[in-house]
């Protein structure tokens, strides 16, 4: 089967290393010209990584080449997933399976990214749609260490397909059913990893953090069962997993965002100056809106929110989650 991963940023690249590793047909696909030839002509993609790449694996300007591809993997925000798609679907001349990368939800309609693919790919244009997900950096699939993720879809069947494909030495894919616990999952604890960030920035330490993790693990799986997800799941690679590997990394963009807004004590220079993708930015006004409506606690979401949208203060808003009525650490989770 023949791959095209959409978008040549670090993920994108990695993935599309794995598949070269293990031998499969893939080419990468981005805007960048310089890029492309830099992973072309040096075998490398300077631009995120010092490593360098398979020499096997080749990048395209073109688009066209989807047209006779296999598997489409979306490598790109979800912010320009949209873009990206509607430029896709005049190439689709037969049935694909589609791949979404991404962590978050669809910045207009609020959609998990895997129901909007759903949702504006024709069914005669796709085979199904999995999404490829879990606690993963760039910077080490790119030098290939352990890391072990989920290949997720409500049929199985569809979900074995990418993980006998994209599982090796270095990399180990798991599957998944619980396509609704896996996607909120992944999105919610980029919200967690600004707070984790904030925490840092102000110069608290592993206490806060550890305190942070866990009751923020508490609140992701109230929100993702009260959406349809199944708490086990957040026990899991997408849960837990993902919170841990991303509320505790340099290599997190969420955590290093945080971390600059809690050393400002407050988010004004980093929203005005930003210009990276920080998922958990968008993530947590679209999480905050849906839990109110919902009637579903989520007190670390809400102070978060506060300090990106309402300027307050990182140490006002920690401080009033301190003070908090006290209460059961069992009190509020899904039964």
């Amino acid at each position: 089967m023949k791959t095209a991963v959409l978008g040549t940023g670090s993920w994108g690249t990695a993935l599309a290393q794995v598949l070269a590793d293990n031998r499969q047909e893939v080419i990468l696909w981005g805007i960048d010209p310089r890029q492309v030839e830099d992973i072309n002509q040096n075998h490398h993609n300077s631009m995120y990584f010092d490593a360098p790449i398979n020499p096997a694996l080749r990048a395209t300007n073109d688009l066209s080449v989807i047209s006779d591809c296999d598997i489409l993997l979306f490598a790109v925000p979800s912010t320009a997933l949209d873009e990206v798609v509607q430029k896709c679907l005049p190439y689709l001349q037969k049935p694909v399976l589609l791949i979404n990368v991404a962590k978050g939800f669809h910045p207009v309609t609020h959609e998990r990214l895997s129901a909007f693919l759903e949702r504006v790919v024709p069914a005669e244009s796709r085979k199904a749609v999995v999404s490829l997900i879990g606690p993963s950096h760039a910077e080490e699939v790119i030098i290939r260490l352990l890391t072990a993720i989920n290949a997720v879809s409500e049929k199985e069947e569809d979900a074995r397909i990418i993980q006998h494909l994209f599982s090796n030495d270095y990399f180990r894919v798991y599957t998944n059913t619980d396509v609704v616990g896996a996607e909120i999952g992944v999105a919610v604890k980029n919200i967690m990893a600004l707070a984790s960030g904030i925490l840092d920035g102000i110069g608290q330490g592993d206490n806060a953090k550890a305190a942070l993790m866990t009751r923020g693990l508490a609140e992701m799986t109230r929100f993702g069962v009260a959406k349809g997800g199944r708490m086990e799941t957040f026990l899991g690679l997408d849960g837990v997993g993902d919170l841990i590997v991303t509320c505790t990394s340099t290599h997190s963009r969420n955590f290093m965002a945080g971390r600059q807004i809690g050393q400002d004590h407050s988010a004004a220079r980093f929203l005005k100056e930003n210009r990276k993708t920080v998922e958990g930015i968008s993530a947590c006004r679209i999480v905050h809106e849906d839990a109110r409506r919902m009637g579903v606690s989520m007190p670390i979401t809400d102070q978060v929110y506060a300090v990106l949208f309402e300027g307050k203060s990182p140490d006002q808003a920690i401080m009033e989650l301190m003070h908090r009525d006290l209460k059961s650490e069992h009190d509020n989770l899904p039964k």
